[in-house]
């Protein structure tokens, strides 16, 4: 089968054989696990615990919010001993609300229901892996349900399958191809069921014979095809992969599945088979323990382990200064060593300044271009260095810099030292801030201009309920005043005035005194004396 090349991409130094030495080892169980309810792009999943709550691994304890989202799950049995906010695996060091576990050391698990793929539909098999808590292993934690649709064309031709692991010092889908191939292709046959697929490629580094043997084994008498590709990095990167493969280049604003293609990773097809015939969600993962270490290894490690205890495990050297999530091309230092290990979470590269030295000081551009003939997405990454660097958001968005895939290799060739990655990951936090006060002002002026609609058609029905009641009531009046309905050209306010003037009368008339019964006779005659007067003094009616 005929291989393609894409653009751009360096050869690091890989130092991937000191972490595949030893196999896959599972870590004891810590005594904290602090479990993030947000593991996955999109909206925060909604508590389904509360403090003081017996929970068995595997219960869910967060629910999808929204389409966009993923359930997450107890990771052990136990006590949820809090719900609150914890740091986060992320540069910036801020917070989101944690279920804090204090394991039984039971590890009992809830009750587990795998289905019948065969007796559910597609939509039926993606709402149980929403529910399980699939999301991408290979770093992006996209929720799995959604990749899974196949959309208007009712099938995807091609699925790809990712084991190409490009990243300096990650192993953990090379020692998962290696240790678990026949789960990784039971997932893969179960992806393609639910897609429609009639093309299966798998592609994988060609610096991995072990794997790349084990998945051959694994693939005989499947459709399957397990494909060699050239070691290059970021060929992982999913366009870069699908290029290699299929020949096909995915433009700008387009996604793969509009040509027919969809990309999974291998530990995403391994938790796919987990789920759906074991009923198992999502709860651990295989990560890389590598750099300033005395044994690199990979470690199966349960969602909310401190970084501190995984680390531990594999003996730091003392001269260890800080944890980098990922490799040393598109990772990021984290802000705490006691942070949980969370769905995105391949790597721990511990590092020291021995081992990643300071970089050294950012120069000014030169305009060698140098950036430009690595970038495997085909930008031009010193235009955009210039435009985020002068605030110029408007102008990256026209040089497509949401297509930047943050590989890195633009800032490892520049001759100047410059962080170009720190530089676009700024610009789109500041883009996607800016997007965030948009909305969120539109929203404002929606409620406040409904608000202000919904206030004039209450006072418009009022008013018009006020002048039918009056109406009514004058029609009313009228009719007791003159005895019969009033003409079409009766004054209104004179029928008012009479009416009143009537009422006056007869409630006059009704009127008897109950303290002048016995009074004396000349005495009554004195106050028929004074009614007179008092009658004699009143106004004559007016005429009707």
């Amino acid at each position: 089968m005929k291989l393609f090349k894409f653009n751009g991409g360096v050869k690091p130094e890989t130092n991937k054989d000191a972490s595949t030495a030893l196999p896959i080892a599972t870590l004891p169980l810590p005594g904290r696990l602090t479990v993030p309810l947000h593991q996955s792009i999109g909206g925060t999943p909604r508590p389904l615990v509360r403090t003081g709550q017996r929970v068995l691994k595997g219960e869910r304890i967060g629910a999808a919010d929204g389409n966009v989202s993923a359930a997450i799950h107890a990771p052990t049995s136990g006590t949820i001993v809090a719900l609150e906010p914890a740091v986060m695996p992320h540069p910036s060091g801020l917070s989101a609300l944690c279920a804090i576990i204090a394991p039984d050391g039971e590890d009992a698990w809830a009750p587990v229901n795998p289905v019948d793929v065969r007796a559910l539909s597609g939509g039926e098999l993606r709402d149980y892996l929403r529910d399980a808590g699939v999301v991408g292993m290979g770093g992006a934690v996209f929720p799995s349900h959604l990749k899974l649709n196949p959309g208007r064309q009712g099938k995807v031709q091609t699925l790809v399958i990712n084991g190409a692991e490009c990243e300096p010092y990650i192993t953990c889908d090379d020692m998962l191809m290696r240790e678990r191939p026949d789960s990784i292709v039971r997932g893969t046959m179960l992806m393609a069921q639910v897609l429609g697929a009639e093309r299966i490629l798998v592609g994988i580094e060609d610096n991995k014979p072990e794997a790349i043997a084990a998945m051959e084994a694994a693939s005989r008498g499947t459709p399957i095809r397990v494909l060699a590709v050239p070691t290059r990095y970021p060929a992982g990167g999913a366009k870069q992969l699908i290029r290699v493969l299929t020949g096909i280049e995915v433009p700008h604003g387009k996604r793969s599945t509009d040509f027919g293609v969809q990309c999974f990773n291998v530990g995403t097809a391994c938790a796919v088979h987990e789920a759906l015939d074991f009923g198992r969600p999502l709860i651990s993962r295989i990560v890389t323990v590598a750099g300033n270490v005395s044994t690199p290894r990979n470690f199966e490690v349960l969602f909310g382990t401190p970084m501190a205890e995984v680390v531990r495990t594999a003996l730091p050297r003392p001269d260890t200064n800080r944890y980098v999530m990922g490799g040393p091309m598109m990772g990021f230092p984290m802000p705490a060593y006691g942070v949980p290990v969370v769905k995105a979470t391949n790597c721990i590269l511990v590092a020291s300044d021995h081992l990643f030295p300071p970089p050294p000081p950012e120069m000014p551009c030169i305009r060698c271009g140098e950036c430009a003939k690595a970038c495997p997405a085909d930008l031009a990454p010193f235009e955009l260095y210039w435009f985020a660097r002068a605030h110029n958001y408007g102008k990256a968005q026209e040089y497509h810099l949401f297509d930047c895939i943050e590989c890195g290799c633009c800032a490892y060739v520049c001759p100047s030292h410059i962080p170009l990655v720190d530089y676009y990951r700024y610009a789109k936090s500041e883009i996607w801030a800016r997007e965030r006060d948009k909305d969120a002002a539109d929203q404002a002026r929606t409620r406040f201009e409904f608000r202000n609609e919904r206030q004039d058609r209450e006072k418009r029905e009022k008013a018009e309920k006020l002048a039918a009641k009056a109406a009514e009531t004058k029609a009313k009046l009228a009719e007791e005043a003159t005895g019969a309905p009033p003409a079409d050209g009766d004054d209104p306010k004179k029928a008012l005035i009479a009416a009143a003037l009537e009422r006056a009368r007869q409630q006059k008339a009704a009127v008897e005194p109950k303290n002048t019964d016995d009074l004396p006779a000349a005495i009554q005659a004195e106050i028929g004396e004074i009614d007179a007067r008092r009658q004699a003094a009143m106004p004559a009616e007016p005429p009707a």
